[in-house]
């Protein structure tokens, strides 16, 4: 059998791309999409129906007002990708809140039941979406409310364990632990050019989430993101859920070979494991003193805006064409 047919006996399989065909391949049961990623597809000859379908629905809610247009033109081709995605997959699609709002609660609010309310006008129930907020404070407090209104969330850009602890005391859906940008930053400010699998920073992270959760009851689930490479892939074998880039869901299949489970839920309960009080000041405090989880949040929110701001020029550039 192949890694990948064996990682999905054991783990949910989440496609980490905008890109259908992509999607159509691998049979993932989840697909997650980002700015960066909806901003790829978006420029993609194939996609520039869906883009053409979001600018004019936009166009028309804005009664021809460019600028406002534009702003909802954003919204609604995360919606146009989500509701095209989940034609291909049995369950569910992430959809991401505008990285802009990473530290405003309300209008993250306000911003999830919007597009939730568009994917309810298509047909589309909240059970089948999972509504992305940054790991900040204050996108943990908005995941907070919505979860209670039955609007499920995926909290990402998550990189230190204060974060982890903050979502799950919030009870949010779903956590994005970012495996391979924690690597990067150690690659960097170690100089050490590479680690193995079972060392690697971010595995090692995951691993310490997941053991936490799992032995303290946690029904917050675990989806390791941003990898770099299999080993990384493979070593988390056995989390609720890992969300893989179509290059690497390949390399996965094309490769055979025995992938013993790596984390186990049942093992993890016998551990004996502190359990971490967190609030507001505990925190901000963690934060700070976390150097790496400090400089990726921010790296990492300021790229997702950029991307937005990308799309947008995109957009206003197709606008005058309709």
């Amino acid at each position: 059998m192949s890694l990948l047919s064996q990682l999905k006996t054991m783990t949910v399989v989440v496609a980490d791309s905008g890109d259908l065909q992509a999607i159509e391949k691998f049979v993932p049961r989840d697909a997650t999409t980002n700015p960066s990623l909806i901003a790829q597809a978006a420029q993609m000859p194939v996609y520039a129906e869906v883009v053409d379908e979001a600018l004019g629905w936009a166009k028309k809610e804005a009664g021809g007002d460019k600028e406002a247009a534009l702003k909802k033109a954003i919204d609604r081709l995360s919606v146009e990708f989500g509701l095209r995605i989940l034609k291909v997959i049995p369950g569910r699609v992430s959809t991401e809140v505008d990285a802009r709002l990473s530290f405003d609660t309300q209008a993250s609010i306000e911003k999830a039941r919007l597009l939730i309310g568009q994917y309810a006008a298509a047909g589309i129930g909240k059970e089948r979406i999972l509504i992305k907020l940054a790991s900040t404070w204050e996108g943990i407090r908005a995941a907070e409310v919505l979860e209670k209104e039955g609007i499920h969330c995926n909290l990402t850009l998550l990189f230190g364990m204060h974060q982890a602890v903050a979502c799950a005391d919030a009870k949010v859906t779903l956590i994005s632990p970012f495996v391979g940008r924690i690597l990067d930053w150690y690659k960097k400010s170690t100089g050490k050019e590479s680690y193995a699998p079972a060392e690697d920073p971010g595995v090692v992270s995951v691993t310490t989430i997941y053991n936490y959760y799992k032995n303290h009851g946690h029904q917050t689930e675990v989806m390791g993101a941003s990898f770099r490479n299999i080993g990384e892939i493979t070593e988390l074998a056995g989390c609720d859920l890992l969300t893989i880039s179509p290059k690497l869901l390949a390399e996965l299949d094309g490769k055979d070979g025995d992938l013993p489970r790596k984390l186990d839920a049942g093992a993890a309960k016998k551990l004996t494991i502190a359990k971490i009080a967190m609030d507001e000041a505990a925190f901000r405090k963690a934060h700070e003193e976390d150097k790496m989880a400090k400089d990726k949040l921010a790296e990492g929110i300021e790229g997702f805006t950029k991307d937005i701001v990308s799309l947008e020029k995109q957009l206003a550039a197709r606008f005058d064409q309709l």
